[in-house]
């Protein structure tokens, strides 16, 4: 597959997401062929991460206040054709503005370090039966197109200005597609981290609760997305909100799109429809910036989903 063209949406910023070092995946993926309890294991990339308290304790000490306003948005856009281009009219009307929410503990953002770069996106606690899974982007905790996984990976529930009112939890295990691990595939953008319990042994949706996750759903429904959108005219420090009928991408990738002008550190958000986490936020074409694109979820989102809620 012909590497995708994607770059950072923050001004200046460095990261190609598709390959920010092009290495090798790092000793501890493991992408499996068994087919167990609805997990295809094909589709299916996995890393460990921080599985004992002292490697806990580093994540947690690593990711102070200044590095957490200094990480850089790992958002990405794809280049566009004149098939991606908003019409005359579409441009002519007022900018689907994001609209600023109050903090929820279901949402957060999303620390991580790839190639010794500090990171930033959002995620959204999930239901599941280890009560530990938080949803973002494929991007978001692996490069793609054959690179590594991220290290330091760490949500912050309901971040405000600065502000951690329910702690910071650390990853013990990350799952993304091995499409996107392997190839950048957009089309299977979708990552899910497992949190490790915190100091007083309580799981993350225990303590933050969490959205239900729905898979083959009908598409074109009407969703609301979340993030921590970065990069201007947004800081970074709060949440903010999208809301439109999805549509298809009219590029031919299985994507969806809605109206948002959220910008870098907004990838990994939930789209929510009907009380359900049902996409992320994942892309843009850089000339169309008022749509928000999001992979759909169906059984290759579902299979690794399965893997992270029995982890």
């Amino acid at each position: 597959m012909r590497r995708p063209v994607i770059r950072s949406l923050l001004a200046g910023a460095a990261l190609v997401v598709s390959g920010i070092a092009a290495t090798p995946a790092l000793a501890g993926t493991d992408v499996t062929t068994a087919t167990t309890g609805g997990i295809r294991a094909s589709e299916v990339a996995h890393h460990e991460l921080a599985t004992t308290r002292a490697q806990q304790r580093t994540t947690e000490a690593y990711w102070t206040p200044e590095r957490m306003r200094a990480a850089i948005p790992a958002d990405a856009t794809r280049v566009g054709t004149a098939s991606t281009a908003a019409t005359t009219a579409a441009k002519a009307k007022p900018r689907p503005a994001a609209v600023p929410e109050n903090p929820r503990p279901q949402l957060g953002k999303v620390f991580f370090t790839i190639g010794g770069v500090n990171y930033v996106c959002s995620g959204t606690a999930t239901s599941s039966g280890n009560g530990d899974v938080v949803t973002t982007a494929g991007h978001c905790l692996h490069e793609g197109d054959g690179g590594a996984f991220a290290s330091r990976f760490t949500f912050v529930p309901a971040y405000n200005n600065g502000s951690a009112p329910y702690g910071q939890w650390t990853a013990s295990d990350l799952f993304t597609s091995s499409g996107w691990a392997n190839s950048g595939d957009f089309n299977v953008d979708v990552g899910f981290a497992v949190m490790n319990e915190n100091s007083s042994g309580q799981s993350l949706t225990s303590v933050v609760g969490s959205y239900p996750i729905a898979f083959n759903l009908a598409r074109g429904l009407s969703y609301t997305s979340y993030g921590y959108p970065a990069a201007p005219p947004f800081n970074g420090q709060r949440l903010y909100s999208c809301s439109g009928t999805a549509r298809n991408d009219p590029s031919g990738l299985q994507t969806q799109g809605i109206p948002c002008d959220m910008t870098g550190g907004s990838s990994g958000g939930g789209w929510i429809t009907g009380g359900r986490l049902n996409s992320v936020n994942s892309y843009k074409y850089n000339n169309d910036p008022n749509t928000m694109y999001g992979p759909y979820f169906g059984s290759t989102a579902q299979s690794i989903y399965n893997a992270a809620a029995a982890a």
